[in-house]
């Protein structure tokens, strides 16, 4: 088994570094400070023609909870249609019902919308009332992995929960730490949790937003973007851990 870099990119520039330093995936999304939210058509086609790597585009119509009305719902599979239009190589979503449990029903219609598309349910699971059974659940959908921080708002905060997610999935899906990975504690995570793919902003801060600070109006958040040299250096990482494992010939 390789180990897999998936980088969360919130535009085209992230997109891009993330595959010059190396990033084996795309996780496209808009709206990182909602924990992201579903790019537009503009964003996924041109992100096509120009990346070689997957793209996983977020199926999310809206911030705030993972329980969604009728219209919302509709909203996701028209999104779910379009990303198979562009060919975008996977997807990322995740649907929950108001009591915590996975909503498999809806679920298992965006899974047919899919169609060869692979499979990623996202951080919702964290919200999972019960995660033991919901993993269960997103093998029995079909889903090929699950984005997690194992409950905790970081990941290297639940490594015993998250190593005990990936006994439990004994290969059947993919547990894919996520929220708080950098290349300070990637080795760490990834040696004592057994998992093989990680997700990642690998962000930096690169200016503030002008203007009047007086001005209520305006939006003064920093403005972050993926940076290639701290993708390079968790790839270099994952490199190494899988060379550990590539039996000698």
């Amino acid at each position: 088994m390789k180990y897999i870099l998936e980088i969360c990119a919130s535009s085209l520039s992230s997109a891009l570094a993330a595959q010059e330093g190396g990033a084996d995936r795309i996780e496209l999304c808009d709206n990182l400070y909602e924990g992201g939210t579903t790019p537009s058509y503009g964003m996924i086609k041109t992100c096509k023609s120009l990346l070689d790597i997957p793209i996983f585009p977020i199926i999310r119509p809206r911030g705030g909870d993972f329980v969604y009305s009728e219209r919302e719902f509709e909203v996701m599979m028209q999104d779910v249609v379009c990303c198979m239009e562009l060919g975008c190589e996977g997807i990322v979503f995740g649907i929950l019902r108001s009591d915590g449990s996975i909503d498999t029903e809806r679920c298992s219609e965006l899974v047919k919308l899919a169609g060869s598309m692979q499979l990623t349910f996202h951080r919702a699971f964290d919200r999972c009332s019960n995660r033991s059974k919901g993993l269960e659940d997103l093998i029995a959908l079909g889903f090929q992995c699950v984005l997690t921080s194992g409950g905790e708002d970081y990941a290297e905060d639940a490594i015993s929960e998250l190593a005990i997610m990936v006994r439990q999935a004994k290969n059947r899906i993919s547990i894919m730490p996520g929220s708080g990975i950098t290349g300070y504690n990637l080795f760490k995570i990834a040696k004592a949790t057994g998992a093989f793919e990680f997700h990642t902003t690998a962000k930096t801060k690169i200016c503030n937003m002008p203007g009047n600070h007086d001005q209520d109006n305006l939006d003064e958040r920093d403005v972050f973007q993926t940076d290639v040299v701290k993708v390079r250096k968790m790839c270099r990482i994952l490199n190494d851990l899988t060379a550990e494992i590539i039996p000698l010939r």
